[in-house]
């Protein structure tokens, strides 16, 4: 069964799991407001909990937007959550509306019980390193893209690692779109890393996602048509699609190589599908899940059922929606 609000939309998601119960986090907007394009500065953390991701109940809002003057008075935009040491973390990004909502940082809370969420008193936790990444410029793109955080806890190291959104500090405009890296033993002191992906084939790659899949590093990310560059276009001589694609290489540390389509193909039953992730259910069986709609073009407002993966060599991997 979809995820499908009566009085709110619904797009970008993830998971975390607790013994038999799996957790969905998702932005959420008023339908009330009319234009999906209005969702983006209207948006909270919802929440919902299922025994089977098939049926869901709805649980307490996880996170609303800071009172007036925070850093996050506008948005609460997506994040992602983990277990360590008894308790659960979610590392969030927000947006205030002193800036109009065009600079973005990620925020760290915490819980018990994944259901009542404590910001962090000194929030931010992460914010833009111009020594690799781009910071606001109007001239060169619409924000300062900082956003998305995939938060995951090394099994080489005592550390924490973060992928994020975000822009490289120089070169083509239409190609500064790059994966974020940085690593933490505390999750609120960070150090920023130089970024994963190479830039040149993207303007923004959102809402990553890490796996391993047969021994390979697949960065699971969404980018709209209009955001590929020109060198891609030329490269494949085909124009951009939007939809949801995956980066691959050998090693944690790269270098990734782009799919060159997206991993779920367009249909008339389902549309287009963005901010798709992976799900695994048995060691090594893996469901795709995204949301419905072309950006703001055709937006439904509501996430798909679980749709089944084909694993291929080399962590590749095709989602069948027929």
């Amino acid at each position: 069964m979809v995820l499908r609000l009566p009085d709110k939309w619904v797009w970008d998601f993830w998971f975390v799991q607790r013994d038999e119960e799996h957790h969905l986090f998702y932005l959420q907007a008023p339908r009330a407001l009319g234009d999906p394009a209005l969702r983006h500065h209207n948006a909270t953390i919802g929440h919902a909990v299922s025994a089977d991701c098939h049926d869901w109940q709805v649980l307490p809002d996880a996170l609303q937007p800071g009172v007036s003057g925070n850093w996050d008075d506008l948005a609460t935009w997506t994040g992602s959550t983990i277990g360590y040491e008894g308790r659960w973390y979610m590392l969030y990004t927000g947006v205030n509306r002193a800036e109009g909502g065009l600079v973005q940082r990620i925020g760290l809370a915490a819980s018990d019980d994944l259901v009542h969420w404590d910001k962090h008193p000194g929030n931010p936790v992460l914010e833009v390193d111009p020594e690799w990444y781009e910071v606001l410029d109007q001239g060169r793109w619409r924000d300062q893209s900082w956003r998305d955080p995939w938060l995951f806890r090394s099994p080489y190291e005592d550390l924490f690692h973060v992928l994020i959104t975000a822009r490289y500090c120089s070169g083509p405009p239409d190609g500064a779109g790059v994966i974020a890296h940085a690593r933490s033993a505390d999750l609120i002191n960070w150090e920023t890393l130089p970024p994963l992906t190479e830039p040149g084939e993207f303007a923004q790659v959102e809402v990553p996602q890490l796996l391993q899949l047969d021994g390979h590093s697949t960065i699971v990310f969404s980018c709209l048509a209009e955001d590929h560059s020109r060198a891609r276009i030329d490269r494949l001589s085909a124009p951009g699609r939007t939809g949801t694609f995956a980066f691959s290489a050998r090693t944690f540390l790269g270098p990734y190589l782009p799919s060159d389509a997206p991993v779920a193909e367009h249909n008339g039953r389902l549309g287009t599908l963005y901010a798709g992730k992976l799900l695994e259910g048995q060691p090594g069986e893996y469901s795709f899940m995204a949301f419905r709609g072309d950006g703001d073009r055709d937006f439904l407002g509501e996430l798909t059922d679980l749709l089944p993966v084909r694993l291929g060599p080399n962590g590749h991997f095709v989602v069948l929606t027929n």
